[in-house]
């Protein structure tokens, strides 16, 4: 009798779209679900404040690219969807878009880093970004008010910068020329 083949048990995005619209957010990466509750304010308000940065960044700038916000399906591979807290498709990667989800990696990738993230966002989202081409990957960190930037290079990822409000830095980028914003304005406490 022939040996049978293993059955492959990992999750795929047609098992994810089985799941309840709960709220949660709910990503496969390498097969494995990863299940996170509705994000704080905190959160949201830098998500927002970014999104309307790059978003009128772009308006000046049509056809430059397309910024998105969660939820929104970036399929990366069967085994692989995530839902970035905010994302930036250039103008060179628009086949990358359909009407229902992302079908590849954007050039930009934002994620805003809470305790319940902090590991997977830093080490396994950070290897998939790399894995599959995303460009340039930030990670905000409410809790030391700071964006680390690692851009893509030959090897992979390689951490470019550490910026923070306290030094009077800004966050640029070579995907979006002429874009700056300071951190004092994006990590600014709410009114």
């Amino acid at each position: 009798m022939p040996p049978s083949s293993p059955i492959d048990t990992r999750l795929t995005y047609a098992d994810l779209e089985c799941f309840p619209d709960d709220g949660k957010r709910r990503e496969i990466i390498e097969g494995e679900l990863y299940v996170t509750p509705s994000p704080n304010v905190r959160h949201q308000v830098l998500v927002g404040r970014l999104y309307v940065a790059v978003a009128n960044y772009l308006a000046a700038r049509p056809g430059a690219g397309r910024v998105y916000l969660s939820p929104l399906d970036v399929v990366l591979s069967p085994h692989d969807v995530v839902e970035p807290d905010l994302l930036f498709v250039g103008r060179d990667q628009f086949e990358v878009l359909t009407p229902k989800n992302v079908q590849g990696p954007p050039a930009l990738v934002v994620e805003v880093l809470s305790r319940g993230t902090r590991k997977t966002d830093e080490q396994v989202k950070r290897r998939l970004f790399a894995r599959v081409g995303v460009r340039e990957y930030w990670l905000v960190d409410p809790e030391l008010d700071l964006i680390k930037v690692s851009r893509r290079g030959q090897d992979g990822f390689r951490r470019v910068a550490e910026l923070t409000a306290e030094d009077n830095d800004s966050l640029t980028s070579p995907l979006l020329p002429g874009f700056s914003l300071a951190l004092s304005e994006l990590l600014a406490p709410e009114l």
